[in-house]
């Protein structure tokens, strides 16, 4: 529903555990995540996989993520880095048409904070509705545009990742108009590792959510399937992620702060490792194919079920069974995972 005019993308957080050896960081020059629609917000959300909350220690120089205990303050992200001052456009452009008035807009991240130079897409909306819809008449996607309307009453919104601000004007002729706009925003970029391994791109994805995982009220993900390296944009306060790492059950579930101005890199470490099922008439000898697989906990939970003579499995930490069938028969075989101990499983046709 592009076109409509959103009031506003209001998130309220607070926020738990950060990369303590990451800097605070300008959001130029850096890939931004972006919602599937800056209008409308962002896309429905899906359930989210139920998994339990693991304790994890801090990878070389960044904390892990980790849900916080009962107790105990929540660290801060680094001190934001002084910044050159830019300079504010001012409100009147040589271009301005006659008989229309010149609405310079800039945005900052609060007051004494440094200007925002990427990111924002401006849309510039009448102040009643045509024909009961609001339709952006101006928009804009650079850092300080000028807009050139004729003198009346409009609504100028600002979008900045997820996070947004809305402010009425009133254009008089021959009265050029500079507006600020604050943006209490901040930035959030996750990796994921396997002890000191990074876990590659594509592999593990991150869903996004608003508020502590302890506290009650909405669950849906503001963000899906965030991948590695993707710069999140999003209002100050508290989030949790679910980090999935492959598709079976190496899910682990952390709070995170995001505050004004900062761009935070946060780590999230899974217990886990990949596994290899083979099925073979002897050990070491050559997979069967067209075997069906499935892996189950001691307690008979279908974790996962695969096809074919190498599926590759990841697994949190912990014991399971293999079950393979083929060519009307079926094999099965207990095996463990420890992390980071990446190992075929061969099960014997016997």
């Amino acid at each position: 529903m592009d076109g409509i005019f959103p009031y506003g993308l209001a998130v309220s957080l607070w926020l738990s555990v950060f990369s303590a050896g990451a800097g605070a960081q300008l959001f130029d020059n850096l890939p931004i995540l972006r919602p599937p629609n800056d209008l409308s917000g962002p896309r429905p959300p899906g359930d989210v996989p139920g998994a339990v909350p693991a304790p994890v220690t801090p990878p070389g120089p960044a904390q892990n993520l980790a849900p916080p205990t009962s107790t105990g303050s929540i660290p801060r992200a680094p001190s934001l880095q002084s910044l050159p001052p830019v300079a504010t456009p001012g409100p009147t452009s040589p271009s301005t048409p006659s008989g229309q008035v010149a609405l310079a807009v800039s945005a900052r991240f609060g007051r004494d904070l440094p200007v925002i130079t990427g990111g924002l897409h401006w849309r510039i909306y009448p102040a009643r509705p045509d024909q009961g819809a609001f339709r952006p008449v101006k928009e804009d996607r650079g850092a300080t545009p000028t807009f050139a309307l004729p003198a009346g009453s409009y609504v100028v919104h600002v979008g900045f990742g997820l996070a947004s601000v809305t402010k009425a004007v009133q254009l008089r002729a021959g009265e050029p108009l500079r507006e600020v706009f604050e943006i209490s925003a901040g930035g959030l970029r996750i990796e994921g590792k396997v002890g000191d391994a990074r876990i590659p791109h594509g592999q593990i994805s991150f869903d996004l959510f608003k508020g502590s995982q302890f506290e009650p009220g909405d669950k849906r993900a503001i963000v899906q399937a965030a991948q590695t390296g993707d710069v999140i944009l999003v209002p100050d306060g508290t989030y949790h992620i679910v980090s999935n790492y492959g598709d079976g059950n190496s899910v682990v579930r952390s709070d995170i702060r995001v505050q004004i101005g900062k761009l935070t890199d946060a780590t999230v470490t899974h217990r886990a490792a990949i596994m290899t099922l083979k099925l073979v008439n002897d050990y070491g000898g050559e997979a069967r194919a067209n075997t069906q697989w499935s892996v189950l906990t001691p307690g008979g939970d279908v974790i996962k079920d695969a096809s074919g003579a190498f599926p590759r499995v990841i697994l949190a930490e912990g014991e399971y069974r293999a079950i393979a069938r083929n060519d009307g028969r079926m094999y099965e075989r207990p095996f463990r995972v420890v992390t980071g101990v990446d190992v075929e499983v061969e099960v014997l046709a016997r």
